[in-house]
């Protein structure tokens, strides 16, 4: 039985979605019942559904009187809502009253609210510091920061003017913030004076002030007190004439004005992992950003008023954007910086019960070294407030979904959710309406034409293949930073399959009209000729207790290519034959004879990316003696050590 939970009557007939439904219907006189017939009419008027979302939404903007879409045929180069004015802070700040707006925890105990009311004033207030600073719309402002209630407020500000924010976590090293802001050359640098991980205090000034050394385009710093109540600004060097301490910048009592820009006037700068080159600048519009986060808060998570969205988060990943847009449905937002696993594993969960989280998101990694440290919430936590539950980052497996329903909580909507930084929000995600199958992302996205193609851009069913969008959606990025005639752009997702977006993952369209992903497409193993998605060896490897992660690559060898599995053993462990034979025994029975991986090799240590994601693409060049292009983009980068010159990949 693969059903592992099903929406009661009630909760379907309280849910955003069946509003929305039932609006759409009043309106148009279109009968939509159920998500089924709601996606397909999405697609098949696409106008007609994007402007209903938006009035449903309550999206304050000018929409002009043109069309809805225009070059609706082309993509890219349809447009959404040519003719509309709005600004995104204005809409993420329409509940200015005594209902908290921003909850923050850390891993040290530190608990702060701010109300809507307060939270528009500070936004107010650092909104006049940035214009005093010369900031206007178009200017890049950059933070480089924990996730604190200063991010949200800063973000805000710079997008009140139409400025462009741009955001790296304190954990990225000195090359990767140059990398990042070096491309863009911000203006003003939002920066704290340091943060706190696994009980360490860690500081931010020292490699603050070697990028202000090199970034000179930056004119103004200010600097917001974490670790110590007042920060000394001489520590930033040179750079220190342009600091201002965060309680000193702005103008206090200041009106909040918020400067109304076309619907896809630029509002972020994301960026891609970089380990195959310089970091992609991905930038986004405020008004398609806007819109599809409200798409996927009210529909498709079923986000209200009363809600508590939670989203474990750095602000140097996507989730951090997704997460500050639950604030135009006027939901709570809980805010956490620190260790998921300081002091111990249930830190979240304690506070999940505390705060009376109703919506927890995370990763699938989260939940995986979760399962492993034996903390079972469920049995440890009042979870009575919790409904929904979030995960990206990389496939949610099987065996996740399991655990999420014996260890977390039987009655739960568990959403296995699917995008990326590319388009800042999801192609797959879940549905308060349908049942949840063990393995599988409920639906696609409203409004998004998903398909999966074989290898010659034909539609496949039930078969693995690439996961490509075939229709204009809002979120498309804007293009590149520095590509002016959008080359790059078009290379990136455009030109596997022309005229369709072409995503990079391997992916399957299930029977329930579900979705299960089976990794990158540029990762996918090709032995025999026999495409194999990574994440199935992951999920019966890491199944094994012993197993604390592990990294599969293809390696050329004698014409063919076989595969080779890494992994990384519980401390005091080795990597035994006996072992060995145990892991390639689970993983044909859970997989394939094709899966089972031809050499087994352990290490003491995997490389990932400054956004915590394991790089194949970086150990298939180390074992195959081609170089690794950005090393910096890396978080651990000499864990690539430990794969090079292996004897066992010699014979």
């Amino acid at each position: 039985m693969s059903e592992l939970w099903r929406p009661s009557a009630e909760r379907i007939a309280a849910a955003n979605l069946t509003r929305f439904m039932r609006c759409v219907t009043a309106r148009t006189g279109t009968p939509l019942a159920g998500y089924d017939a709601l996606y397909a009419w999405s697609l098949e008027q696409p106008a007609r559904f994007w402007s209903e979302l938006a009035r449903f939404a309550d999206v304050r903007a000018d929409f002009g009187s043109g069309p809805a879409i225009e070059n609706p045929g082309e993509m890219p180069g349809a447009r959404f809502f040519p003719g509309a004015q709005l600004n995104f802070a204005e809409n993420l700040l329409k509940f200015a009253d005594e209902h908290p707006a921003l909850i923050f925890r850390n891993e040290r105990g530190t608990r702060r609210v701010l109300s809507g009311r307060e939270l528009r004033e500070e936004v107010a207030r650092i909104a006049a510091g940035l214009a005093a600073a010369g900031v206007v719309a178009g200017d890049r402002v950059a933070g480089y920061l924990p996730n604190v209630p200063e991010a949200a407020i800063a973000m805000l500000a710079t997008a009140s003017l139409g400025a462009i924010w741009s955001s790296c976590s304190p954990d990225f090293g000195v090359h990767g913030v140059l990398d990042r802001f070096g491309q863009i050359a911000p203006k003003v640098l939002f920066t704290a004076d340091g943060y706190f991980y696994a009980g360490k205090t860690l500081d931010s000034l020292a490699p603050v002030a070697e990028v202000l050394g090199k970034l000179t385009a930056i004119e103004r710093v200010v600097v917001i007190p974490y670790v110590a109540a007042d920060p000394e600004l001489g520590r930033l060097g040179a750079a220190a004439a342009r600091a201002s301490h965060w309680r000193e910048f702005g103008v206090r009592g200041a009106p909040l004005r918020c400067a109304r820009q076309p619907f896809n006037h630029p509002l972020y700068i994301l960026y891609s992992s970089g380990t195959t080159g310089v970091p992609k600048c991905i930038v986004h519009g405020a008004g398609g950003t806007l819109l599809q986060h409200q798409k996927e808060q009210l529909l498709h998570t079923d986000l209200g008023r009363s809600d508590r969205l939670f989203y474990f988060t750095t602000c140097g990943w996507m989730m951090w954007n997704w997460l500050m847009s639950g604030l135009a449905t006027g939901a709570t937002l809980v805010l956490y910086d620190g260790s998921p696993f300081h002091p111990d594993p249930g830190v979240l969960w304690r506070m999940a019960a505390e705060e009376r989280i109703t919506v927890f998101g995370t990763s699938a990694k989260y939940l995986a070294s979760l399962e492993k440290s034996a903390y079972l919430p469920a049995h440890s936590v009042d979870l009575t407030a919790l409904r929904t539950l979030l995960s990206t980052g990389s496939p949610l497996l099987p065996d996740g979904f399991d655990f999420v329903y014996r260890a977390v909580k039987s009655d739960l909507l568990l959403a296995s959710i699917s995008g990326g930084t590319d388009i800042v929000s999801c192609f797959a995600l879940g549905c308060p309406v349908r049942p949840v199958h063990r393995g599988e992302i409920q639906c696609r996205g409203l409004g998004m034409a998903v398909d999966i193609f074989d290898e010659e851009g034909r539609p496949v069913r039930g078969v693995r293949g690439e996961l490509v969008c075939t229709a204009p959606f809002p979120s498309m990025p804007i293009g590149f930073w520095n590509d002016a005639h959008g080359a790059r752009y078009r290379a990136a997702y455009f030109e596997r399959f022309p005229g369709v977006w072409h995503h990079g993952d391997f992916a399957a369209l299930t029977a329930h009209d579900g979705l299960i992903i089976y990794g990158r497409s540029d990762a996918v193993l090709n032995p025999g000729g026999v495409r194999i998605g990574t994440a199935e060896i992951y999920g019966a490897v890491e199944a094994l207790p012993g197993i604390l992660e592990s990294l599969a690559v293809g390696q050329d060898w004698q014409g063919d290519v076989r595969v080779v599995l890494f992994v990384r053993l519980k401390p005091g462990l080795e990597l035994t034959e006996e072992l060995r034979r145990e892991i390639r025994n689970t993983i044909r029975a859970q997989t394939t004879a094709r899966h089972v991986p031809a050499r087994i090799i352990a290490v003491p240590d995997i490389p990932r990316t400054l956004s915590g994601k394991i790089t194949e693409l970086a150990v298939r060049n180390v074992i195959h003696g081609l170089p690794v292009k950005n090393v910096d983009a890396l978080a651990n980068p000499g864990a690539l050590e430990h794969f090079r010159d292996l004897p066992d990949l010699k014979a």
